[in-house]
């Protein structure tokens, strides 16, 4: 125990000596380096969304994901994931263009999580997407996964499974550890998002990854925390 609170207490010392960015926000930006190379563009949507846009998603007070929303009222919620948003703005975008549509998203989600080391109840996720794919959509989407996870260093493999809301998708797996879910249209969600084209999309989640990367044992080290700051223990 000695051992490890001098760890922890060098590991302090030597970031207000030599102050690094927080390790999420910095691979937020080698992430979003990355896709904006690949021709994608960022965007940045509300974390307050409409009900409305849930049901869209088949999100429903009989979808397993209901029970997991932070409603703020009637109407409004906060985003339990970003493609409500996503699937409005390359659908406006898709107006203004006759070419792929390429747009991805760094933010902020919330759902009312089991406590673990592997979930956050406040959790960052990208999500990126490509309407219209000049080629074959899997294809396009086995590319963009590679490009994030290139950004990581850690390596992957991909599996086909069941979601309860895109019904199957594209797993990255590091180990034994989702990191993300991918999926390709038409899809039976679109017709409500009057999207007519095929298209392809993956969420990852950022602290997970991070959690890998750095060999830590719980997601609670590498998000946003008042516990803990690039992994090392503050109180």
């Amino acid at each position: 125990m000695s051992d490890l609170v001098s760890l922890n207490e060098k590991s302090i010392k030597q970031m207000i000596e030599h102050p690094p960015r927080h390790y999420l926000t910095q691979l937020e930006s080698n992430i979003a380096e990355a896709l904006i190379s690949k021709g994608f563009m960022e965007v940045r949507t509300p974390t307050m969304i409409s009900v409305a846009s849930l049901e869209k998603m088949t999100i429903t007070p009989d979808h397993p994901l209901y029970k997991q929303v932070f409603f703020i009222d009637k109407k409004r919620c906060l985003r339990p994931m970003l493609a409500p948003n996503l699937y409005y703005v390359m659908r406006k975008l898709r107006d203004h263009t006759d070419g792929p549509v390429k747009i991805f998203e760094i933010g902020s989600c919330f759902r009312k999580e089991s406590h673990s080391g592997a979930h956050l109840e406040e959790f960052t996720m990208l999500n990126l997407v490509e309407l219209g794919p000049e080629r074959d959509a899997t294809d396009a989407l086995k590319e963009y996964i590679g490009a994030v996870m290139k950004t990581t260093g850690l390596e992957y493999t991909l599996s086909l499974e069941e979601s309860d809301v895109y019904k199957e998708t594209l797993d990255v797996m590091v180990g034994d550890t989702e990191v993300s879910s991918g999926a390709v249209g038409p899809h039976v969600l679109d017709a409500a998002h009057d999207v007519r084209e095929p298209w392809s999309g993956a969420g990852f989640g950022l602290e997970r990854l991070l959690m890998l990367m750095n060999e830590k044992g719980s997601v609670k080290k590498t998000g946003r925390s008042l516990s803990y700051l690039n992994g090392a223990k503050i109180n």
